[in-house]
């Protein structure tokens, strides 16, 4: 796989120029898609409105597509190597795993049929993704395994337990959202997040400008993201050993900060 560009503004008009004369056959369905998604724009103001939308139009042509894999053989490939990751980093069975912006179970059937049987869960904003994942869990025969599938309204995560996973999971949602909905998850999920618990997310990673593409695809730089976890009590660190996958996408795992482990002071008298 080619080193990615981390320093180009996809967004600007010499890119999208360039881009077009090097893949015109990609044009028309380019601006198909543009025209689609200024008209769902006008629908829906807010982004997980907008984005629901979205998932709804493109999970009705094809789920595998809308979770962004462009071949069955590519979404096997693509949550074959999340699950993998997290194996190869102390996910055990006996885990309490959240994903959230599971999809249609790309990685998510790997995960139920690894962990201890009611221990994975599921959420997404869009419902008709989440119907297409009960087709994959009934397609992998895993329907004993008893997941939590559940659509949400937004990352505040209020109807979840706290201290209660272990190992939380987002696989290609930060890439698709602006700032304010990645701080609404990362204000919320230290919460939820059990003592010794990590959380992994991944996101298109930008050195240069930060930007985005169609209000579908953000690019942010990895600093940004660590100072919003930390703004929130988190400590957070780049996955180096991540970038050498063929996935495309950038990793930062997130932990309890040191002051969530310390007994609080007790009040003056």
């Amino acid at each position: 796989m080619p080193a990615r560009n981390v320093s180009v503004n996809r967004a600007s008009l010499g890119h999208r120029l360039s881009y077009a004369l090097r893949h015109p056959y990609r044009v028309p369905r380019y601006l198909t898609r543009a025209a689609r998604d200024a008209w769902l724009r006008h629908r829906f103001p807010d982004h997980i409105s907008y984005y629901r939308a979205v998932m709804r139009s493109d999970t009705r042509a094809n789920p595998d597509a809308a979770v962004g894999s462009s071949s069955r053989e590519r979404w096997l490939a693509l949550g074959a190597m999340q699950f993998d990751y997290l194996v190869g980093h102390g996910l055990r069975p006996e885990h309490r795993m959240l994903e959230i912006g599971c999809g249609n179970l790309r990685a998510g059937w790997r995960f139920i049929r690894h962990l201890e049987s009611g221990h994975y869960y599921g959420i997404d904003i869009s419902p008709d993704i989440l119907a297409a994942a009960q087709d994959t869990l009934v397609e992998s025969g895993l329907q004993d395994r008893l997941p939590h599938l559940t659509p949400v309204r937004d990352l505040t995560l209020r109807f979840l337990p706290d201290a209660w996973f272990d190992v939380i999971h987002a696989h290609s949602v930060f890439s698709h959202s602006p700032l304010p909905v990645i701080e609404e998850c990362l204000a919320n999920v230290g919460r939820v997040m059990a003592p010794g618990g990590w959380f992994d997310f991944t996101f298109d990673r930008t050195d240069g400008a930060e930007h985005q593409v169609l209000r579908e695809d953000f690019y942010y730089r990895t600093e940004t993201l660590v100072a919003l976890a930390v703004k929130h009590g988190l400590e957070a660190r780049f996955m180096d050993d991540w970038e050498a996958l063929p996935h495309g996408q950038s990793k930062i795992r997130v932990t309890h900060g040191p002051a969530a482990g310390r007994p609080s002071e007790p009040e003056a008298a």
